[in-house]
């Protein structure tokens, strides 16, 4: 079974090296690229991925859906610049593939906040579709956190996915504030409203549900630090709903 990686990218230099040198073992790495200012583009080539150019940014979903596009493996994996395939489950990877009885396959993700690996606060196991068969998955439209969209059986892998996703404050609030604006365009296109009263009760609940709810409790400060970041997200997303309510208010 051929296996195709797919990564989408924009400034991630940081990144590109380690991401593809844990898939480095794959069939055909796929590199869709939205733009990238630094050593992105130039690390994949030199790593052996096939890169494609799009200067415009039409969402998370309709990306991957690109790089989806130029993928010609059999099997897909698809991974974020930010993380990493170990070696564990690598071979559980190719175990699977050599005898597969579904047609796309859940890892568990294991998420990383400003140095600390995060076991509770609904991060743990947060399994994420990534391995499916080509022509049985396609990815959701959706702008921010998008899904894979199987027709098929699926099944869960016991090895986790490593993800580097917040590595330290300015990285926190650089994704607040990218992802709360994603997601009030996404709802402000759905027809969807806010106000402020909305917004600050949507914050508390999402502070409650991480911390308590979720036991974030439990990681300690970071556990606490990401209840709070979730809360300001959520806030956020709907204070700049309604902000592009005003500006059209008759957007469906």
């Amino acid at each position: 079974m051929m296996l195709s990686v797919i990564i989408i990218s924009k400034n991630e230099a940081g990144n590109m090296r380690d991401c593809m040198e844990s898939v480095s073992w794959a069939d055909e790495i796929v590199l869709v690229d939205s733009g990238s200012e630094d050593e992105t583009v130039a690390i994949a080539r030199s790593l052996g991925a096939k890169v494609y150019l799009h200067a415009d940014w039409p969402g998370f979903g309709p990306q991957k859906n690109r790089a989806l596009g130029y993928a010609t493996g059999d099997w897909v994996l698809s991974i974020d610049a930010d993380e990493r395939v170990t070696d564990d489950l690598r071979c559980e990877i190719e175990l699977v593939l050599k005898n597969p009885d579904s047609d796309g396959y859940y890892c568990p993700r294991l998420s990383q906040f400003c140095g600390k690996f995060i076991h509770h606060s609904g991060w743990y196991p947060d399994y994420v579709l990534r391995l499916f068969r080509r022509n049985a998955g396609r990815f959701s439209g959706s702008l921010v956190h998008e899904i894979v969209r199987l027709d098929g059986k699926t099944a869960k892998l016991k090895n986790p996915l490593l993800h580097y996703s917040y590595l330290n404050q300015g990285d926190v609030e650089r994704k607040v504030e990218q992802y709360s604006s994603a997601a009030a365009r996404q709802m402000h296109e759905a027809g969807k409203r806010a106000g402020l009263l909305s917004a600050i009760l949507r914050g508390g609940w999402a502070f409650f549900r991480t911390y308590l709810l979720r036991l974030g409790m439990l990681d300690g400060l970071a556990g606490f630090q990401i209840a709070r970041m979730n809360a300001r997200t959520t806030y956020l997303k709907y204070r700049k709903l309604e902000a592009l309510n005003r500006i059209s208010p008759g957007r469906a």
